[in-house]
């Protein structure tokens, strides 16, 4: 991605920090200020597209020719761009780990032109992400069995945004996803039917159906509420024993409109009843993990669900009061108290307790290098620009959200309100907080 991918201010200030030579080490985190209403815990994602663009990170010949002439920058302020690589470190919580208010996610520690100028692009890429992955963990919450299928792409507010919420969605539970990119580039296994247009260009619905069954013998899902959803149901019976014993296998019914329960129950007895209990039902349609639950809830006999625009927008919350703000420069900490907007000074760490059963019972937000009783979720993941070690596999992150999500009280795995997770700040950070604030004037 372009190193022009930020805002103007990043360059602005950059320009400033090399006239004055302020090149000496800072410390920013990224972290949540609160948690959006109808959130219970957010899950942390998106740390491996941020290890992707600081591991590249540079301006291109064609990005500094740009830059020197835009009229805004020095022609040496410009050419001292051309050596720019981050060369910081980088701790983070592992993705998948479900996290809470003011826990910082993400700690960078790089001379400060470098940690100011990635603020942009990291936050872009870490929101995103968090967002989605958050809202499909709810789906699979309300959906424990269910088969759960990215359909979102088409909506997704653009290209990345498509690509990165499939996989957002598979490391918070989902099975797989429609996007065929995003099979390729992570392994996430693809699941796809068929569109209306398909069945309308035939003159026939059942020739349709015989036409993509023989194309795809192994195993096909028919797309069954063009015209009638019970009428085609029906129509499938009888073509689905005359192709099974050719080895040809429908494994599958999606049904995409109207009341999704009543359709399934009506389609389940006429499959059962026509000697078809093994093929399945599956239902898309405008689904979020409110709908969801309400289909489990009325025990409507669907086996697997498309869920699209609504998660891959994060439509009831499309955005998090998120921020990436400076602790630490100069080895000295730092903070804001701007009004509703203050933040805890230094490099910190978040200390999680378990209950003897495993279950989360509270956190510490405590200075980094503390001891305390618990497990520390920041754990170093680069230093001095390079990876400590190989990513996980996608499958092993979504194992791992799996897992922590088993760690969640049991409050918090519902739909409802909950009360707050506790956040303890330790008495440490508060002390270092007023020792900031005694030393800080506004001359």
């Amino acid at each position: 991605m372009s190193a022009l991918l930020t805002d103007l201010y990043q360059l602005t200030m950059l320009q400033v920090y090399f006239d004055r030579g302020m090149n000496r080490t800072a410390v920013f985190e990224f972290f949540v200020r609160k948690m959006p209403e109808n959130r219970n815990f957010l899950v942390a994602a998106g740390l491996e597209q941020v290890l992707e663009y600081l591991e590249s990170l540079h301006f291109t010949e064609a990005e500094l020719d740009w830059l020197a002439g835009c009229g805004r920058f020095r022609k040496d302020f410009v050419d001292s761009l051309a050596d720019l690589r981050f060369s910081g470190d980088v701790a983070a919580m592992p993705e998948g780990t479900p996290f809470f208010p003011d826990e910082p996610i993400l700690r960078v520690v790089a001379p400060l032109p470098q940690a100011q100028l990635v603020e942009t692009r990291i936050i872009n890429l870490l929101q995103f992400q968090v967002m989605v992955a958050s809202k499909a963990a709810r789906v699979r919450l309300a959906a424990p069995g269910r088969l759960l299928v990215d359909f979102g792409l088409r909506r997704a507010h653009g290209a990345e945004a498509g690509l990165l919420s499939a996989r957002a969605s598979y490391l918070a539970g989902f099975d797989g996803t429609s996007d065929v990119l995003a099979g390729m580039k992570w392994g996430i296994p693809l699941y796809g039917t068929m569109a209306h247009s398909y069945i309308q260009a035939h003159d026939s619905e059942v020739q349709a159906f015989e036409d993509f069954a023989r194309s795809h013998p192994a195993a096909s899902t028919m797309l069954i509420d063009t015209y009638d959803t019970e009428a085609a149901a029906r129509k499938l019976v009888p073509l689905a024993h005359r192709l099974a014993g050719e080895g040809i296998v429908i494994n599958a019914v999606r049904i995409d409109s109207g009341d999704l329960a009543a359709h399934a129950r009506s389609v389940r007895r006429i499959l059962d009843g026509g000697g078809l209990p093994a093929v399945k039902i599956f239902a898309s349609g405008n689904l979020d993990e409110y709908r969801v639950q309400e289909l489990v809830a009325a025990g409507a006999p669907i086996d697997g669900l498309g869920v699209g625009t609504r998660m891959n927008t994060s439509a009831d919350k499309p955005y998090l009061d998120c921020a990436y703000k400076l602790q630490e420069y100069a080895g000295v900490a730092r903070r804001k108290r701007s009004e509703g907007k203050a933040t805890w000074p230094g490099r910190k760490q978040v200390i999680r307790s378990l209950d003897g059963a495993g279950r989360m019972t509270g956190d510490l937000l405590t200075m980094a290098g503390e001891a305390a009783a618990g497990r520390g979720l920041l754990e170093e993941v680069m230093r001095d620009g390079r990876r400590l070690a190989v990513s996980p596999a996608l499958a092993q992150i979504r194992r791992h959200a799996l897992e922590e999500f088993g760690r969640l009280p049991a409050a918090l795995r519902t739909l409802a309100p909950a009360p707050a997770y506790p956040v303890a700040v330790a008495e440490a950070l508060h002390a270092l907080a007023r020792e900031v604030d005694s030393r800080t004037t506004t001359d």
